[in-house]
């Protein structure tokens, strides 16, 4: 019986001390898998913060402005459709396409409340695969702007066109840079003859979360007048299921505005992600 006792005791610690590795090893493909997935948005956020990253991604951002009209009243709300399709010309060159087609609703600011599609406009950026001297990412091209405005007072009826460009450096979680365009309408008496001028500067802490400053500075030369937006956002790199995602809050203040523009306003961005 002391035979059959000592076996049956080894047994049991040999038993104990495999269950017990089997929790650890569990532990470890849990917490692996997490690290991973850590990673995964924390590399998706980082490419998010660059405008000319090869990332398929789709956003739908979302606008409301207050304050603006005669009586300061109005309200201005803008759904941004704004898919970004990186095109591989090859190994060293990208072309990076950048729409943004605008849905509008306006009350309180013309003589009637309007609704429906605005101008649209489209960016072709050229950009090397790789960053250069100094981890400088860059990108130029052309934009075009497109007159798709259902209401007289959703788009200019007009056909323009202009140079734009992007420059950024990442260092760490931070990422820094600038965007600008200008765009002409192509008929004699242009309505559109305005630059863009977008300075932005982002922290990413970890977990797919980041901190972005920017402006979206627009001067127009024909009236002389900026309009400057000052912009603080919050994002969120998820998944919905197993689609990548990414969610975005944030406000703004016009720090400089046109005559019956608005004072600020709020802003949600919903950004499916299609990584390579």
């Amino acid at each position: 019986m002391g035979i059959f006792s000592n076996v049956s005791k080894t047994a049991s610690r040999i038993a104990h001390r495999a269950s017990r590795f089997g929790v650890l090893g569990l532990a470890a493909a849990v917490f692996m898998t997490g690290s991973a997935e850590a990673d995964d948005a924390n590399q998706l956020a980082k490419q998010l913060s660059n405008p000319v990253a090869s990332l398929i991604s789709v956003p739908f951002q979302y606008n409301i402005d207050f304050g603006l009209g005669p009586d300061g009243n109005g309200i201005n709300q803008t759904l941004n459709i704004q898919p970004v399709l990186p095109i591989s010309i090859n190994e060293d060159w990208n072309i990076i396409s950048r729409t943004i087609v605008p849905v509008r609703w306006a009350t309180d600011i013309y003589p009637r409340d309007v609704f429906g599609l605005g101008d649209l406009t489209q960016s072709l950026f050229l950009s090397p695969s790789a960053p250069g001297p100094g981890g400088l990412i860059w990108g130029i091209g052309p934009i075009f702007y497109i007159p798709t405005g259902t209401d007289e007072y959703l788009g200019t009826g007009q056909f323009g066109l202009g140079p734009t460009a992007v420059g950024l450096v990442q260092k760490g979680p931070w990422t820094m840079g600038a965007l600008a365009n200008h765009i002409w309408t192509v008929d004699k008496d242009a309505e559109v003859n305005a630059t863009f001028f977008q300075p932005f500067l982002s922290y990413a802490f970890g977990s797919g979360q980041t901190i972005a400053l920017n402006s979206e500075t627009t001067y127009d030369w024909n009236a002389k007048q900026a309009t400057v937006p000052l912009n603080l956002m919050y994002s969120k790199v998820t998944t919905i299921g197993k689609q990548p995602v990414s969610f975005q809050v944030g406000g703004r203040v016009y720090v400089n505005r046109p005559e019956n523009g608005p004072d600020w306003g709020l802003r949600a961005n919903f950004t499916m992600l299609f990584p390579k």
